[in-house]
């Protein structure tokens, strides 16, 4: 199934087939709900930047699966405790 970014979730007993809550309020509150859980969590010390990297690089670091971007980051990090120390 594709994801649909406009698909939200709306809460239902799953015992009762007639229960689906499409009022306005219950889709306002998927909604609210829906925009809580989208982005870093609070406190994150992380920050989106564009950057070049050379594509032999990207493709390496992308072909060890998801994590991709936190390994980068830690490789980054690496360097630039070197750099500094």
């Amino acid at each position: 199934m594709a994801k649909n970014a406009s698909t939200i979730a709306l809460e239902a007993d799953p015992n009762d087939p007639e229960d689906f809550d499409v009022s306005e309020s219950g889709i306002e509150q998927a909604l609210v709900a829906r925009r809580k859980r989208v982005g870093r969590p609070r406190g994150s010390n992380k920050e989106p930047v564009t950057i070049r990297l050379d594509r032999e690089v990207l493709e390496r670091f992308k072909a060890t699966g998801p994590g991709w971007q936190a390994r980068i980051n830690d490789v980054l990090r690496k360097a630039s405790a070197q750099l500094s120390g």
